[in-house]
């Protein structure tokens, strides 16, 4: 059924005249005329009796008219929220966080958001690469950030790089290793290291330059993909923890947690990726997200991003 069609009904019915209904409809009355019998052809029954110069509607006409009112306003509603949906005045977002990105990104991206589009509804989940991927191709996330030694674009998805996050070692103020007048790799493990979840590679790597031998893998004490929690097992304990140096200036800052200096040990990076749905067309929400993480990224301080 043609919208404006239904417009000159109810113009019609609310004028009782063809002429008046055809100056309200912006168009002659003859059009009007054909617009109102191709109504009623196309519904198979009258729309309104006509009596000399007045017109008024019939019971089925009344019944038609009735939720012609519903659907135009509806039509209208449907249009005012497309419009304050592509404005991003609302609308929803859905994204995922690894760990070392969340730490770095989540608490100003939220931010941001709540202080531009107050209106939007977003929800944000923290976890591994492998939940994320799965909620990402259920289409329950819009996107997610992760670390790209564990994701690599396929026939599904397409990760675009967003930014490197130096990673160090860290322990609490007072810890037995700052006494130390050099800090070997290997004696980190005296005292147990905690990170998130790390690529085989990398800890095999990590082992190497601690002395362990045949491609062992370094021992962690904790596994956990939450950086507060790791912090806090930090500051409350001998642990030392292994994470973004990003993800710790307020920390430092504070003097709550202290990096550690250690000998011979090779710069360590994580390439955070932004992991998008290929094919899939970002909401006008989604895309300033990923804009907002772009352009963050871009401004941050040297030593943060390498």
């Amino acid at each position: 059924m043609d919208l404006h069609r239904l417009q000159h009904v109810i113009a019609l019915a609310e004028t009782g005249h063809f002429g008046r209904a055809a100056l309200r409809a912006h168009i002659s009355q003859s059009a009007l005329s054909r617009s109102i019998q191709a109504a009623e052809r196309e519904f198979g029954f009258a729309l309104f009796d006509r009596n000399g110069s007045s017109v008024t509607p019939t019971t089925a006409g009344r019944f038609i008219i009735e939720r012609a009112h519903k659907l135009l306003f509806d039509s209208h509603c449907l249009m005012r929220d497309a419009d304050l949906y592509r404005e991003r005045r609302i609308g929803e977002l859905a994204f995922g966080t690894g760990p070392y990105s969340g730490a770095v990104f989540l608490r100003t991206l939220l931010t941001t958001l709540r202080q531009h589009f107050p209106q939007v509804q977003a929800r944000a989940v923290i976890g591994g690469t492998n939940p994320l991927l799965a909620q990402l191709k259920a289409e329950e996330l819009d996107f997610f950030m992760g670390d790209m030694r564990t994701i690599r674009s396929d026939a599904d998805v397409v990760v675009t790089p967003l930014v490197p996050l130096e990673a160090a070692f860290f322990v609490r103020p007072g810890h037995p290793l700052l006494g130390e007048a050099v800090i070997a790799p290997a004696m980190l493990l005296r005292h147990g290291i905690a990170s998130v979840r790390t690529p085989h590679d990398v800890k095999v790597a990590i082992g190497k330059v601690m002395g362990l031998q045949d491609d062992a893998t370094v021992p962690q004490v904790i596994e956990l993909d939450d950086m507060a929690a790791l912090k806090d097992i930090a500051m409350h304990t001998d642990t030392v923890i292994g994470c973004a140096v990003a993800a710790t200036h307020d920390e430092v800052a504070s003097q709550r947690l202290v990096r550690l200096e250690v000998a011979s040990m090779p710069p360590m990076h994580a390439m955070i990726g932004i992991v998008v749905l290929r094919g899939r067309t970002l909401s006008p929400m989604a895309q300033w997200a990923c804009d907002h993480l772009q352009q963050r990224a871009r401004h941050m301080q040297p030593g943060i991003a390498a």
